[in-house]
């Protein structure tokens, strides 16, 4: 009998990380409510401190709404040179302890640690470690998530912030993760959460619910049945990781702000051509697709998806592009654009083995693991211990 032991995923998320790392850079900031935004009244906030979300100030919210809230709130403009710069650190320091790590954006990442995690006599001991060295060493909170699959990782390192670690088995997923609200869900747009409620979708659970799935697949279309797995706990534990080129993107600064959606998809358009045309001329086919927008305050943001397949098709890389802007536009008017393709195909992307599936049992289900295996791994000839041959 072939049995298959459950991989673990961290999903590690830096709190707050603009304020963070204005804080590092001036430390008269520290236990003051801060918020990174544009200089102007017209602003939105980019990140808000935790002493200022206790006032009730988040991101996306109008510079001037979260000053009537917060009246004492100290505003800093974004230092993305730094951002970036510290966001090199942070990854740098992670792959110490292991190479298998897929950024999600410029604050967070999913990190393999089904190996690492043997050398620990206690196996939270890692994450505690990796929290407190990132914090001692790097001046970075973070909130790390632990779970078998990305998804239930990255709702882990959500569910206590800052600087908590959460655990969160898929067994456990009735009892913590299906009462939570379905806003609370991981990749559900702002635009879908009012849609979903109106139609009887209100939390996590009756998105998983079998009742439901066809009024699911209904309402969200394509994009449906991946959220509805995500939801039972069955998410995807595939890391994409590469050691060579880390991504290619494509952007623009525009001459005037823009707003109109037409406009937007012109220039997204324009834009995932040029990718594509030279993802295809470095034979690059990436899974991660990002956005970038930057406001007329200045303000940024970026986001991503991971698809199921690796790819370099213009009309995907459009297609993604604007699912993401249109799950996460705020409205305001845009002055800088760009999308990405990251996470390539290459011989040291590995396929990893669910490890949850159940114990194989039947000799043709161990064949077809071995053949699989035996296609991905190079000159390798695995097989049974039973079927060696004799030399």
């Amino acid at each position: 009998m072939l049995c298959l032991s459950a991989r673990v995923i961290f999903h590690i998320d830096l709190n707050s990380f603009f304020a963070s790392a204005e804080i590092l850079k001036n430390s008269a900031l520290a236990g003051q409510p801060v918020v990174v935004a544009g200089l102007n009244r017209r602003s939105v906030v980019s990140t808000a401190s935790y002493e200022a979300r206790s006032y009730g100030v988040h991101s996306a919210m109008p510079l001037h709404m979260a000053m009537e809230k917060c009246p004492e709130l100290v505003v800093v403009q974004g230092d993305y040179s730094w951002y970036e710069e510290l966001s090199e650190r942070f990854f740098k320091y992670l792959r110490k302890f292991s190479p298998f790590i897929e950024p999600a954006s410029i604050d967070e990442c999913y990190m393999d640690v089904t190996e690492a995690i043997k050398a620990y006599k206690r196996p939270l001991d890692l994450a505690w470690i990796i929290q407190k060295n990132v914090m001692d060493d790097l001046r970075l909170p973070c909130s790390i998530g632990v779970a078998p699959n990305k998804f239930l990782a990255k709702m882990a390192s959500d569910m206590r912030k800052p600087m908590g670690i959460t655990v969160l088995r898929k067994q456990e997923v009735p009892r913590k993760l299906w009462p939570l609200p379905i806003s609370d869900m991981w990749g559900i747009g702002k635009k879908s959460v009012p849609l979903l409620i109106e139609n009887g979708i209100e939390t996590i659970g009756d998105l998983a619910s079998e009742e439901n799935e066809k009024k699911v697949m209904t309402l969200l279309g394509k994009h449906a049945y991946g959220f509805i797995q995500n939801a039972r706990g069955n998410g995807s534990s595939k890391l994409n990781y590469n050691q060579g080129v880390q991504s290619i993107s494509q952007s623009t600064t525009l001459d005037r702000d823009i707003s109109e959606y037409d406009e937007v998809k012109t220039v997204f358009i324009r834009l995932a051509k040029s990718l594509s045309a030279r993802a295809k001329e470095e034979r690059l086919q990436g899974k991660l697709i990002s956005i970038s927008i930057r406001y007329s305050d200045f303000s940024n943001m970026v986001r991503s998806v991971s698809l199921q397949h690796y790819t370099n098709d213009v009309n995907v890389l459009i297609e993604h592009a604007l699912y993401l802007f249109d799950h996460n536009y705020s409205g305001a008017p845009i002055r800088h654009l760009g999308i990405g393709l990251a996470s390539f195909q290459s011989a040291k992307s590995v396929h990893q083995i669910n490890m949850f599936q159940e114990p194989i049992e039947n000799t043709n289900k161990v064949d077809l693991v071995l053949e699989e295996l035996n296609k991905q791994l190079p000159n390798a000839n695995l097989t049974t211990l039973g079927r060696m041959k004799k030399s």
